[in-house]
């Protein structure tokens, strides 16, 4: 009696614990499922990388002074940059130092404004004798020129002149002292305009022989040796801001750079803008309408 017993409690308990199994787990899945801990979920679409490239934004206007006051030659070298990124382009003018035109009511050449009130006074005297907008200046002495010329990997040139070793109308490379040596040369047949000529031809001739690749890879490297060795108004902001297209432009540009040559007339030993130039110059480089060109 006692073992049937037993056995008919027994069979009423595991129904028991049998049914309430059921309920909490019936609950505890309808928890998991109900916040979602159960649900596997799907990984997200990768974001497309998008591509650096540059835009009219980047566009920018350069003063380069090579300022060698222990030179004896011609001290003062001027030279501008104007960088299109979006379109390629680049484009080094060289300014004869004396240039000379009425500002402000005053007659005064490109050299005696940079020598009388500095840089922003030659910068003032360019913006208002070419009727542009020079955004930024960089003054190089001589370490500076030197450093660069590396950085660039120097220029294959032809010179017409022969100057202190370098034979005329031979193409042969020239290192940064060799560079600095040329585009110093005072007796030039004629004088600063040939000059002025000359050191633009360089700056763009240096510019298109340049890897670019391997400038774009080592531009944040290169901009941070250079900045710190000329005397400048442009900022790591500045940099940073422009760099996407300045990297893209070195990259995919090929023959990127031009030179012009300042039309004008010499007269008592200064030199005048023609008007004619002026006009071209800005028409070509200064006045693309961007909005139609995004569009």
């Amino acid at each position: 009696m006692s073992k049937k017993k037993q056995g008919h409690v027994a069979v009423p308990f595991l129904l028991t614990i049998f049914i309430g199994l059921l309920i909490i787990g019936g609950a505890a899945v309808y928890i998991y499922n109900y916040f979602g801990l159960g649900k596997q979920t799907e990984l997200d679409e990768p974001i497309a990388r998008v591509a650096a490239t540059a835009t009219y934004e980047d566009t920018h206007t350069i003063l380069l002074v090579l300022d060698t006051p222990e030179e004896k030659r011609s001290p003062l070298t001027f030279v501008m940059m104007r960088s299109i990124p979006k379109d390629k382009k680049v484009v080094f003018v060289g300014l004869p130092a004396n240039t000379i035109a009425v500002v402000d009511g005053k007659q005064s050449s490109l050299s005696d404004s940079y020598t009388r009130g500095g840089v922003s006074t030659a910068v003032d005297f360019v913006n208002k004798t070419l009727g542009i907008e020079i955004d930024r200046y960089m003054i190089f002495d001589e370490e500076a020129l030197y450093k660069t010329c590396d950085i660039m990997g120097g220029v294959t040139y032809t010179i017409t002149t022969d100057i202190g070793g370098l034979k005329a109308n031979t193409e042969q490379f020239l290192s940064g002292e060799q560079v600095k040596r040329v585009i110093t040369y005072p007796l030039y047949e004629q004088g600063e305009i040939q000059r002025a000529y000359t050191a633009s031809s360089i700056c763009s001739s240096m510019l298109n022989q340049a890897d670019g690749q391997r400038i774009a890879d080592g531009l944040d490297r290169s901009f941070n040796t250079i900045i710190n060795l000329v005397n400048s108004d442009i900022t790591s902001a500045d940099y940073k801001n422009r760099k996407v297209g300045l990297k893209d432009m070195l990259k995919n540009g090929k023959g990127i750079a031009r030179f012009r040559v300042a039309d004008g007339v010499v007269s008592g030993g200064s030199f005048i803008l023609d008007d004619s130039f002026i006009e071209d110059l800005k028409k070509e480089y200064f006045s693309e309408d961007t909005e139609a060109k995004k569009k």
